[in-house]
């Protein structure tokens, strides 16, 4: 459930401007319904200024009146009519001006380190284009004079555990991630030797000695 901008000032305006219960306004501000009762008793938040939510619109006149008749009733936050901000689609990592000059020995250290991992995932750690990679692997770097490898978590150009996260992801596809390794054979000297068959001796004619 959502809860105020500034939840101790609304449950202020609401002690000192309604008949709501502690419960409600616990419920609506977010706050423990001791430290409301506090508030009532003056024990918490003394001096502050309340809040109207009415004016700041998080609530309505008619949904607090609808509350003070149902002390069970439980009160509903305004639903905003501004537009929200929409979700940053999935895509390359974006990265400040600053840094920008340090992707070429980013991007250098991992194809030395790190040679399994795609340029997708170069691009995506560290908000690179993949022109850009390729001319840094092979060298047609404009500025390949001056780039030197450099870890781009130092560089901040990345996490840590998202580096970790793509190299396992690279070494899984690439089927470098080995089991335990198969018992090595005994040596040659520690394989028992079968004995040799018995063989068949002429039988004894009676009489001979």
């Amino acid at each position: 459930m959502a809860h105020p901008l500034m939840p101790k000032g609304t449950a202020v305006w609401l002690v000192d401007n309604t008949t709501l219960t502690f419960k409600q306004i616990s419920e609506f501000c977010g706050l423990h319904e001791l430290e409301v009762q506090a508030i009532a008793d003056g024990d918490v938040a003394v001096g502050m200024q309340g809040l109207d939510p009415v004016k700041a619109g998080a609530l309505t006149a008619e949904e607090i009146e609808r509350c003070e008749a149902d002390t069970n009733a439980v009160l509903q936050m305004v639903k905003p009519n501004i537009p929200q901000p929409k979700a940053r689609q999935k895509g390359a990592r974006y990265t400040p001006v600053s840094k920008r000059g340090d992707r070429p020995n980013a991007i250098s250290w991992l194809v030395k380190n790190y040679p399994e991992l795609s340029d997708a995932q170069i691009s995506k750690l560290i908000g690179t284009t993949k022109p850009t990679i390729t001319s840094v692997r092979d060298r047609s770097h404009w500025n390949s004079a001056n780039i030197k490898a450099e870890n781009p978590v130092g560089l901040g150009l990345c996490a840590a555990t998202d580096l970790e996260k793509a190299v396992a992801v690279a070494r899984a596809r690439a089927g470098t991630v080995h089991g335990p390794k198969a018992e090595a054979p005994a040596p040659a000297s520690d394989v028992p030797i079968a004995a040799p068959p018995p063989m068949d001796l002429p039988e004894e004619t009676p009489g001979e000695s």
